[in-house]
């Protein structure tokens, strides 16, 4: 059976006049946290990732969330990092988004978050109004991407997206822009598209923050070989290469060194 560890956050502060407790502790708070740790402990790959359990306490409130004892030893990790950059710039996208939506919460309501795990109960993260833990924005700058998948969903209320399913980033949402659905006659659901979009990456780590996309260009996208035309490629550049002689432009690609 796999070992199983525990994650507290632990809540304080004041519902009107009255010092917080699970009776007094809004809904909203409550479906906050649960979105936030799961992208605290499993930022990928939510598909496949281990069952977290949960649970509210009182004291003043605290949330317990138990999961396997390999994301608890990580996420202890996490936490000791952060405390000793004070930073929360080397994180992936979705842990520090999580970490700086408990900050703005904190913010907000003038709550102090502690957080430790069962591994090293001593220890623990504290956030509160005084505490700064959001991302330096200039370690993010403008690039555009190229992503390869099938679209599986266009449209929107508020936003008009679309959403493409991709082997190597899972599922993007990428805004657009209502005019270029209006534009498109033609069904795109279910086919294999290229989509060239603008956004956000980390000049340190490279990484790319996939949720703030926008829709540059949509490229019909149906791969396969072709014999013919690799076969015209070929006969184009033998002409090219009919007055070379290959050994002394061989030689002369290694410097004149012997391989």
């Amino acid at each position: 059976m796999e070992k199983i560890g525990d994650i507290e956050i632990r809540v304080v502060g004041k519902s009107g006049n009255q010092d917080l407790k699970p009776n007094n502790y809004d809904i909203k708070h409550i479906a906050s946290i649960l979105q936030n740790v799961d992208d605290l402990l499993y930022p990928n790959n939510k598909k496949d990732r281990p069952l977290i359990t949960y649970d509210i306490e009182e004291g003043s409130v605290k949330h317990i969330f138990k999961t396997t004892i390999q994301a608890v030893i990580g996420f202890s990790a996490i936490l000791t990092q952060i405390q000793t950059n004070e930073s929360i710039d080397f994180l992936e996208v979705k842990t520090a988004r999580a970490i700086e939506n408990i900050q703005n919460l904190s913010l907000q309501k003038d709550y102090e978050f502690q957080i430790k795990t069962s591994l090293n109960e001593t220890y623990e993260l504290t956030i509160n109004p005084s505490t700064k833990f959001f991302r330096t924005e200039n370690i993010w700058v403008d690039a555009e991407f190229y992503f390869y998948g099938i679209l599986k969903d266009a449209g929107g209320k508020s936003k008009i997206n679309i959403h493409l399913d991709t082997k190597d980033f899972g599922y993007l949402t990428i805004e657009t822009g209502e005019e270029f659905l209006k534009e498109k006659e033609e069904n795109l659901l279910f086919k294999k598209f290229g989509v060239r979009a603008k956004g956000k990456q980390n000049i340190e780590t490279g990484e790319i923050d996939t949720k703030r996309l926008t829709l540059l260009e949509l490229i019909d996208y149906q791969p396969k070989f072709d014999s013919e035309y690799l076969n015209s490629l070929i006969n184009k550049a033998k002409k090219s290469w009919n007055s070379i002689n290959t050994d002394e432009w061989l030689c002369n690609l290694r410097g004149g060194y012997e391989a």
